[in-house]
């Protein structure tokens, strides 16, 4: 009898003791998924507007001509570890625009094509930019066009026309986020261009308005809120902006942008970037391959000082590539002489034109032609666009997914 108490006793214990390993086991595993489920703490955001799987394959084909090579040349972005494509139709078209996509990205709720920061009905919804400054990340928006224009804008305004631009460039100082760069300002003086200036009101509103690299580095160093534009005057709305991929040494690049507000963000507390490399669409609406191709490099290129900060933090930084829609229908091959590119004639014109394409349409398009670079049209196309995604949290980014699932996938809803 007493043998069968020892042995009773001993069995309990043992039991006792699986439970409380499994109990630890338990929590270690919930833990691990707690901590894999939190949202990095350095996030960047780069949407390529009008950037489709095609006119990376063309720019890489472009950097592979450049060295000697039929391939095998890539883009920083390319060579990120996880890849997946979105899907990009908005509520009301098959086919979408910058504001609809842009609003479907930042808030992930799909909405009709000229609305931006609302849903269909007009009801304003949230953008992650929001989320994130609720959750004490700092937030910077940065585009290589104006600020106020269809998907820079969708992080921070909301409006049922997307062409309101003197009325959301007046909802930045609501956001309070910290850092805004771009090339400028759309309606810089209101519809009527007798408005009072958008920088004069930005400034009696709480930010530092700066013009030129001068002003940037000035305002970096003294402000706590930062609205950069480039080298335009602040009294005059300039009225065209470059999309040649040329910009002049004066004229601060995207990399450039990112670089500073990496560096006026800091590191010590949580920031979110937004990055859109504006001018790939709009090289691409007039069908023009060389401003497209040094568009897109110009926007790897900022895509690399995200990475460049990544490498120094690793475990706590997530960079996610994307687009908003696709624009001309690119290709690589056109006519009956698919199986090769004449390079040669594209950057033959591009030297002569002094690195710029101000050719008539009907001019490019011959150029196209003899190149053998096919364009279906000068608007957007419905396909699918990449996704690029390197560190914390970039698994969930692999395959097919819509583009409202990205703000989710970045708070890790």
């Amino acid at each position: 009898m007493y043998d069968i108490k020892i042995y009773s006793m001993k069995l309990t214990r043992f039991a006792s003791l699986i439970m409380a390993i499994a109990v630890t086991v338990t929590a270690v595993s919930c833990s691990a998924t707690e901590n894999k489920d939190e949202k990095a703490k350095y996030i960047f955001l780069f949407i390529g507007d009008g950037m489709g799987n095609s006119h990376v394959a063309v720019t890489e084909s472009y950097l592979s001509y450049k060295a000697g090579k039929l391939g095998g040349e890539q883009l920083l972005m390319t060579t990120f570890p996880v890849f997946g494509t979105c899907t990009t139709h908005s509520a009301d078209k098959r086919i979408t625009d910058s504001s609809a996509a842009g609003t479907a990205i930042s808030t992930g709720v799909k909405t009709n094509n000229s609305y931006l920061g609302v849903d269909p009905e007009g009801n304003e919804v949230e953008s992650m930019s929001f989320c994130l400054k609720e959750d004490g990340y700092k937030v910077g928006i940065i585009s290589s066009v104006p600020i106020n224009h269809a998907t820079p804008a969708s992080f921070f305004a909301h409006n049922i026309s997307r062409h309101a631009y003197y009325e959301m460039t007046k909802e930045i100082p609501e956001s309070g986020f910290e850092y805004f760069a771009s090339a400028g300002m759309l309606s810089y003086f209101g519809r009527d261009g007798k408005q009072q200036s958008s920088a004069e009101w930005l400034e009696e509103n709480g930010y530092d308005v700066c013009f030129g690299k001068a002003e940037l580095a000035e305002a970096m160093a003294s402000s706590e809120r930062i609205v950069f534009c480039q080298e335009y005057n602040r009294d005059v709305e300039p009225k065209n902006y470059d999309s040649t991929g040329n910009k002049p040494e004066t004229e601060t690049t995207l990399a450039e942008m990112v670089q500073a507000g990496i560096d006026f963000l800091g590191d010590e507390e949580p920031f979110f970037i937004m990055c859109e490399g504006g001018e790939i669409d709009w090289a691409s609406h007039s069908d023009k391959t060389m401003p497209m191709i040094m568009t897109t490099i110009g926007f790897d290129d900022a895509i690399r000082k995200a990475y460049e900060f990544y490498l120094a933090h690793p475990d706590e930084t997530l960079i996610v590539v994307t687009a908003d829609h696709e624009t001309g229908g690119v290709a690589l091959g056109a006519g009956n002489h698919h199986s090769n590119i004449n390079w040669e004639v594209i950057e033959k014109a591009w030297d002569e034109n002094n690195q710029s394409n101000n050719l008539r349409f009907d001019e490019n398009k011959k150029l196209n032609d003899e190149a053998h670079i096919g364009w279906t049209t000068t608007d957007h196309t419905g396909g699918a666009v990449p996704v690029y995604a390197i560190g914390k949290g970039a698994e969930k980014f692999a395959g097919r997914i819509d583009n409202t699932d990205i703000k989710g996938l970045i708070l890790c809803e």
